[in-house]
């Protein structure tokens, strides 16, 4: 892969973060990091990242073709998780892109570099397209940033659901990469 890990990025605001795989011996760290989140934060998370055994999971099958997951570090302590998701079947060209950020570092470009150093992986695997699905009302300030990038939107009204049970606008991304 022409990128290589770890690496430095710089944000906005000057902070300096190392972004590098998550490997196996990153589940307590990562579950930390979940942990850590506000409820208000996780409760839209596509995965119940509370459950500890999950994140055991995904640290003793680590398939880095399926899913390749980014982690950007301060020292010792994750502050984002990103992942790219390789689709299967008609869709096998195609990879979903998912991420979580600490929040007091959104707004930050973290997001953004996230977003592009997977759009570079994608590509380096011949992938066509990349997605993202976020909340409209919730996430709208990560809509607007992905827009800026290239990818079209699709809003579907009332196509999520809360942990309330309250529908939410639901926006589909999508970036062509290439022809």
């Amino acid at each position: 892969m022409p990128h290589r890990y770890p690496q430095e990025a710089v944000l906005r605001d000057g902070t300096r973060v190392l972004i590098r795989p998550f490997a196996a011996n990153d589940v307590d760290a990562l579950y930390d990091f979940f942990h850590r989140l506000p409820n208000d934060y996780k409760r839209f998370a596509w995965d119940l990242v509370d459950n500890r055994a999950l994140i055991e999971s995904w640290g003793r099958n680590i398939d880095y073709g399926k899913v390749f997951p980014l982690l950007a570090l301060i020292g010792h302590d994750i502050i984002a998780d990103a992942t790219l998701h390789r689709l299967g079947g008609p869709l096998r060209l195609v990879g979903r892109i998912k991420w979580m950020l600490n929040p007091q570092y959104r707004g930050r470009g973290l997001g953004t570099t996230l977003v592009n150093l997977l759009i570079d992986v994608a590509r380096e695997r011949g992938l066509r397209h990349v997605n993202c699905m976020l909340i409209s009302d919730l996430e709208a300030d990560a809509v607007k940033t992905l827009e800026n990038l290239g990818f079209k939107s699709f809003v579907q009204p009332g196509y999520g659901t809360d942990p309330d049970g309250n529908q939410h606008d639901m926006t589909k991304l999508i970036l062509k990469l290439g022809s």
